[in-house]
């Protein structure tokens, strides 16, 4: 492993490669430090550019994007009390104060530090965790497999906790597109409706940028607000000067709420946001000084923005060796390698070792690179959130055109993604979440295979059924997807509950 590790960080430091991971790590910034877009919107958007690309050098481009966004969010919470990712929340409690008190270089600076020292804990971890994670698979069958997709399609319980009935109909409109094509069993058609287009199924990376990208322009364009922020909100940009110091300030704080992040990142659908608060929680409650955390400690952007960011190594953990997205970029990236023809496994890591260990590296240097552009020039993303609407969504618009087209040279597959843009706008509008639709479309025909090759090798869908209870792993899996199904429900009534106790509780 260790070998693989060192020509991965070679491969990684190849001179193109580094202008990827640089060209990603300044995109994701820019998507993640606009309010309304987000690092999963570039990633589908920039998706069919990779095509033409080395599989290495594509998956360079989508993860650098990813850790990119992820610090990205903290921009505009810092200076604007509003955060460009919902991971960005905890951060506004101390870096919008620092701001006001004319320290916003000092936050954003530490922001990125931070959030270097985060990604930095959660590497470690997948490059421990994830061969020994993707060796255990190779004990999974068709069964199991099965399994592995019902316990992803249960994290639709943890995103739409809010509204559980919505974000069950949110993936079961997923699951019956990705019932749309031919039987690969019995080699009918279904659901084409006589359309030769649909033939083939739909196509997984037209739907991820309609719905994810078309759909926020739409939202975009329908509110009253000239540009995304006011220009007056950007003030007290005052200079910080750097020193060595800044480099690891709060060491035990990084170290705490990277493993915050790393294990949260790890648990699919629990997402970064999770992580801040947590994170942020835990250095307020080590902290001698409790009472001075959300009133412009430094201290409590570092905790927030470490656990943040230490999501994006746990959160590929799951991915990568199981095909459960622990994120909503984790999807989209999944949909990337699926048509670069990487399968999750253990193969990636002993067959394609050649190509994911060089990815794994480039978050390391994805990670550097957002910090030397925190430290030096972050707080100028800021203004980029006062372009106009009016001159915003054409540009991504016509991105989004270019990429659909350019999958397979056809405007169908143009009207295809304007056509999901449009469900998806009215989707979000009425509070359904477009995440969950996008686990039924992956994780759907998954399921479907497996089941269907359980019933060939059992004799039937009685003796599939029953091969779940005679397998160790699928009763664990099984054991989990209830708890998963479960858990938003009961931690729901459990606050419901602590709150009625103690209303001031913070």
């Amino acid at each position: 492993m260790l070998s693989n590790i060192l020509q991965g960080f070679a491969t990684a430091t190849q001179p193109l490669n580094l202008l990827i991971i640089a060209l990603g790590t300044v995109l994701g910034i820019v998507f993640g430090a606009l309010p309304g877009l987000s690092g999963t919107m570039g990633i589908a958007i920039l998706l069919p550019i990779t095509y033409g690309m080395h599989p290495t050098a594509a998956l360079l481009l989508m993860v650098s994007i990813f850790c990119g966004s992820l610090y990205g969010g903290s921009i505009s919470a810092i200076l604007l009390s509003t955060p460009g990712t919902p991971a960005a929340a905890a951060t506004i409690f101390d870096g919008y104060p620092m701001t006001k008190q004319g320290r916003a270089s000092e936050a954003l600076m530490e922001a990125a530090i931070s959030s270097f020292w985060g990604g930095v804990v959660s590497l470690i971890a997948l490059f421990t965790m994830a061969p020994a994670i993707a060796k255990f698979s190779l004990k999974f069958g068709s069964i199991e497999n099965f399994m592995i997709a019902i316990f992803g399609l249960t994290i639709i319980a943890s995103l739409a906790s809010k509204n559980m009935l919505k974000g069950l109909i949110s993936g079961l409109i997923g699951l019956l597109m990705g019932c749309v094509g031919m039987d690969s069993f019995v080699g009918h058609a279904r659901y084409t409706f006589h359309i030769a287009y649909l033939q083939t199924g739909i196509q997984l990376i037209v739907a991820l940028i309609g719905l994810f990208s078309i759909s926020q322009v739409l939202t975009l364009a329908s509110s009253d607000n000239r540009a995304i922020v006011d220009k007056e909100m950007i003030k007290n940009l005052k200079p910080a000067k750097f020193t060595l110091k800044d480099i690891c300030r709060y060491p035990l704080t990084y170290l705490r709420s990277g493993i915050i992040g790393t294990i949260v990142g790890i648990i699919p659908g629990a997402g970064g946001s999770i992580a801040a608060f947590l994170g942020y929680n835990e250095a307020k409650r080590a902290s001698k000084t409790p009472e001075l955390f959300g009133t412009g400690l430094r201290e409590g952007v570092g905790a927030s923005e470490s656990a943040n960011n230490a999501v994006s190594g746990g959160a590929l953990i799951p991915m990568l060796t199981l095909g459960i997205p622990g994120s909503t970029a984790c999807a989209v990236m999944l949909g990337g390698m699926m048509v670069h023809g990487l399968l999750p496994g253990n193969d990636l890591f002993t067959v394609q070792a050649g190509i994911i260990y060089p990815v794994m590296s480039g978050m390391f240097y994805a990670n550097l690179a957002f910090m030397i552009i925190g430290i030096t020039c972050a707080k100028y993303f800021a203004y980029i959130a006062r372009v106009p609407i009016y001159i915003l969504t054409p540009i991504i618009v016509v991105f989004c055109a270019v990429g659909a087209f350019a999958i397979s040279n056809s405007m169908i597959d143009v009207y295809v993604m304007i056509l999901f843009g449009v469900v998806g706008f009215f989707l979000i509008h009425f509070d359904f979440d477009v995440t969950s639709v996008v686990l039924g479309l992956i994780l759907g025909p998954i399921a479907e295979g497996g089941f269907g090759r359980a019933i060939m090798i059992n004799g039937g869908v009685a003796g599939a059924f029953g091969s779940i209870f005679k397998s160790p792993i699928c009763i664990i899996l099984l054991l989990i997807s209830v708890v998963s199904l479960f858990a938003p429900l009961i931690r729901e009534f459990a606050s419901k509950k602590t709150g009625k106790k103690l209303p001031d509780a913070e």
